[in-house]
């Protein structure tokens, strides 16, 4: 019987080598775009020489993440996922169209997407309702609630139907 290694507690510091969940996360800022990538480095390094993300620590690693998210620096994926799945990342990206597909009410406001033509193509189920424009709704200041759909209470979700069916008798007067 072997003993199991365990995974050391993760330390940032200037002497550690860029952790694989760095780069990524650094790619993933950068838009997969090498020359952004290798201008954080010069950035970071101060030479113009250094252009790969394996010449920099963690510590660097750190630095450029938390200038490209302008946050504070979080390794939680769980936490990060949570927050995904319930539609909540940061204002301006998170989509507040999120629905439950069980909810009446939500089947509605998705029936209504469609009577307003708020559509978009979609590759495998042809025209489906544009969630990113019901997002983009929820976030303005012409929502009667800003609130995500998901976090809305019944009463809530009844003042978004009641504004989409007046603006519904006003397209099709």
């Amino acid at each position: 019987m072997t003993a199991t290694k365990l995974k050391p507690n993760e330390t940032i510091g200037d002497n550690h080598p860029i952790l694989l969940w760095q780069v990524n996360r650094i790619m993933k800022n950068c838009r997969y775009n090498e020359d952004i990538k290798a201008e954080w480095v010069q950035w970071v390094t101060g030479d113009t020489k250094r252009t790969s993300l394996t010449s920099i620590t963690q510590a660097q690693a750190k630095q450029i993440i938390m200038q490209q998210e302008g946050a504070e620096y979080v390794n939680q994926p769980k936490q990060q996922l949570q927050t995904i799945i319930e539609g909540g990342r940061t204002i301006g990206k998170s989509n507040w169209g999120l629905f439950d597909k069980d909810n009446q009410q939500h089947r509605n406001l998705l029936s209504q997407l469609r009577t307003l033509q708020w559509t978009k193509e979609h590759g495998r189920h042809g025209e489906v309702a544009d969630l990113d424009r019901l997002s983009d709704f929820l976030k303005s200041d012409k929502s009667p609630v800003k609130k995500p759909l998901k976090q809305m209470t019944p009463e809530e979700v009844s003042k978004i139907i009641e504004c989409f069916k007046s603006m519904i008798r006003k397209t099709y007067k």
